[in-house]
């Protein structure tokens, strides 16, 4: 099937209206040394059939290898095969942003219901229509916080919150005047030092953040963090990588968070090698406007009807720049409605057990592979002390994320996750990997 949108006559037309003699005129702005004076090196085409074995034929080559021992911000997770079924709806799938309500009730409804599972997940009031990542979420966060409680210029972040996070976060705040304090972990228990961060925050402190479970796996003490904040007049912001820890510890509102951030990527969404995401955002309704995206709202219409709008856009397209609180667009629509199908089909109920299947095999784990290097309480992810890392990928394995990189102090140590996907038989190979008797 061939489809060319344009024929020789429709381009000779634009050339002449916009006064260019060919095509490779509209491009000269780009210097000459970047331009490729080559055809490109392709294939010759093929008729479908033809195209369909080639692909056969490529993927003959893959090497199926076990689901990876590795979290750190991206989780494997079984997708249930209803959620791309829906996702694959042309109604969905072609959708944009939805600035007309009467022709894209179905798009609306969506981003609602996902905002009603993300206020659920939280405890928290209000959530808005999707963020990029995690990690832009949290910087988001941190330049609401720095509106909210004008006059104060000091972020408080906890090193044990995911490094690129904490990375993003320099970034938004490097162009203003603002101070961002580090605050250590405990070596012992891979906590967030809550002393130290006491001694961190001031009157000069307009945000607090950490994140629980932390980047090493270990459960934070929210509720304390929260105390802190709040004495000092600071909000506190609790984020979250693995989502489905939702479904078993106490949620950040009702742990005192102010705000809750994180990656919902856990539900409906696979690895895809990394991307992309799906942040999330909620907070208090007393912050509501100054939540950056867009809110999606219920009402009724003349027949009162049901229907749904956009009750608030907050982005300089809308309102007046000076106004704006940021430059956020997309919705993540699909990955929004994945992760909104996933959740419907787990209930409160599935959800709880699929978050304690995770628990209980991680610990498990923890157990098999001997040597924890934080005595913290974890949910599906945990440190462990070495190992033959190299014994394990000569297996085939992936048997977690080494720390090194991020944290030069954790040099030799390894961050295993461990999800529904990994069994019994699975966990035990890691084991006897890792103790070199593979």
């Amino acid at each position: 099937m061939r489809y060319h949108p344009h024929s020789d006559e429709d381009v000779s037309r634009l050339l002449a209206f916009l006064g260019k003699p060919s095509l490779d005129s509209l491009f000269e702005s780009i210097p000459a040394p970047l331009r490729l004076k080559r055809s490109l090196e392709l294939p010759e085409p093929l008729d479908e059939r033809g195209l369909i074995d080639l692909f056969y034929e490529i993927g003959s080559h893959n090497r199926v290898t076990p689901v990876p021992f590795l979290g750190a911000g991206a989780y494997p997770h079984h997708v249930p095969s209803a959620v791309d079924q829906i996702l694959l709806r042309s109604e969905f799938y072609t959708a944009y942003t939805p600035y007309q309500p009467e022709l894209a009730q179905g798009t609306l409804q969506a981003i609602f219901e996902f905002q009603t599972f993300v206020s659920l997940l939280t405890g928290l009031p209000v959530a808005n229509a999707s963020m990029y990542d995690g990690a832009t979420s949290a910087a988001e966060a941190a330049l609401l916080a720095l509106r909210v409680k004008k006059g104060r210029r000091q972020v408080v972040v906890s090193r044990a919150v995911h490094p690129s996070y904490r990375a993003v976060l320099k970034t938004y705040l490097t162009a203003s005047d603002t101070e961002l304090t580090e605050v250590p972990y405990d070596p012992k228990t891979g906590e967030t030092d809550l002393g130290e961060l006491r001694r961190a925050v001031g009157s000069n402190t307009a945000l607090v953040l950490l994140q629980s479970p932390n980047f090493f796996g270990v459960i934070e003490s929210v509720r304390q963090a929260a105390e802190t904040a709040h004495s000092a007049g600071a909000l506190l912001c609790a984020a979250t990588t693995e989502a489905l820890s939702f479904g078993l510890l106490a949620s950040p509102g009702d742990a005192g968070a102010d705000i809750a951030v994180g990656e919902l990527q856990s539900f409906g969404n696979g690895m895809s090698f990394g991307g992309p995401g799906l942040g999330f955002f909620a907070g208090k309704e007393e912050f509501l406007r100054q939540f950056p995206g867009r809110l999606v709202g219920e009402t009724v219409d003349l027949d009162d009807k049901r229907a749904f709008v956009l009750t608030l856009s907050t982005r300089e397209q809308h309102i007046r720049r000076e106004n704006a609180t940021s430059n956020i667009c997309t919705n993540h629509g699909l990955c929004a409605l994945g992760a909104t199908v996933h959740l419907a089909l787990l209930g409160r109920v599935g959800l709880r057990e699929l978050a304690l299947l995770n628990y209980r095999r991680a610990h498990y784990a923890r157990e098999k592979l001997g040597k924890p290097r934080f005595s913290g309480h974890t949910f599906n992810e945990f440190v462990v002390e070495g190992g033959d890392d190299a014994g394990a990928r000569a297996a085939g394995l992936t048997p977690g994320l080494p720390l090194g990189d991020h944290y030069p102090e954790l040099a030799g140590q390894l961050l295993v996750c461990v999800t529904e996907l990994h069994d019994r038989a699975a966990i035990d190979g890691l084991a006897k990997a890792l103790r070199g008797a593979a």
